[in-house]
């Protein structure tokens, strides 16, 4: 998988500049084309001002949008990138699924999502909608904790949390197309403790002597490719083992894959994914089965 164009979804006060200038060391892969996308959501905009909403604050919004993206644009430009833009009204899931589908992206970059529980009960979470519809890594972009550095590049050191799903294949490929990127991978496999519960000695060992093969292979191919990798074996809670395991490995994004076919169980109970876009402390690169 290459990384051509890149669709950048902002709302200016999460997601700002500085954060759009440490993905374009993406460039050394095959970046040359970003997109920037504004949304204005109505609905939004007349809960903030207490009032309907009004076409007057639309237009103040559109021209703000317009000052900044003219800057932002012109320094792309002179960074030798192609640039296009959008300032649009409506949902936000909508637009970002119809600026795709014009653009043909090949990455999503969004701020993290701001529903709340009950909210998202009943109409999903924006970015597993997005995942959902699109057929592209999305990456849930945020600072890196404290201790990293603040809007570091985030894919030189992934880390790559597997579960042995149709996505895995997929996250890999993605890898290997930003080996030029790349400094180094830590793949990791976290074994639910539960599973392990009265197991002997013995089976304990043979289950993380799995994992650590399927790792290894996993690793054999991505060094067939230049890419440093390194295999890890966990045992607890998933998402914690993984915030865990980034810290640890000091990790500059966390690499997941999300299955197409879960979106009823993704609202309801919450996927691996979804929790750590909305949760980690890391930036979340998630990429979808396309089946």
């Amino acid at each position: 998988m290459v990384i051509k164009k890149l669709l950048f979804v902002t709302k200016f006060e999460e997601l700002r500049f500085d954060a759009l200038q440490s993905l374009l060391n993406l460039r050394k892969a095959a970046l040359d084309h970003v997109v920037l996308l504004n949304v204005i959501e109505r609905e939004k905009v007349a809960m903030h001002r207490g009032s309907g909403y009004q076409k007057t604050e639309e237009l103040k919004l559109r021209e703000k949008a317009n000052i900044r993206f003219i800057d932002w644009a012109e320094n792309l430009f002179e960074q030798g990138m192609e640039v296009g833009v959008y300032i649009v009204v409506g949902s936000l899931v909508q637009q970002v699924v119809s600026s795709w589908e014009k653009e043909n992206a090949d990455i999503i970059v969004m701020g993290p999502p701001h529903k709340g529980k009950l909210e998202q009960l009943y109409s999903g979470s924006d970015i597993t909608e997005i995942i959902h519809r699109t057929a592209t890594p999305v990456l849930v972009y945020k600072d890196l904790p404290k201790g990293g550095n603040k809007n570091g590049m985030p894919f030189e050191r992934p880390l790559f949390a597997t579960n042995w799903s149709p996505a895995d294949q997929e996250s890999i490929e993605c890898l290997k197309g930003l080996k030029k990127v790349i400094q180094e991978v830590n793949v990791i496999h976290v074994n639910d403790e539960k599973e392990l519960n009265g197991s002997s000695i013995t089976e304990v060992q043979k289950t993380r002597k799995e994992s650590r093969n399927r790792l290894d292979n996993i690793c054999d191919t991505l060094e067939a490719e230049g890419i440093n990798a390194n295999p890890h074996v966990y045992i607890g809670d998933t998402i914690s083992e993984i915030e865990k395991a980034a810290q640890e490995c000091r990790a500059t994004m966390i690499v997941v894959g999300s299955s197409g076919r879960n979106r009823l169980k993704d609202r309801w109970t919450g996927s691996t994914a979804k929790i750590l876009a909305e949760k980690s402390n890391f930036p979340t690169l998630i990429i979808s089965d396309p089946s």
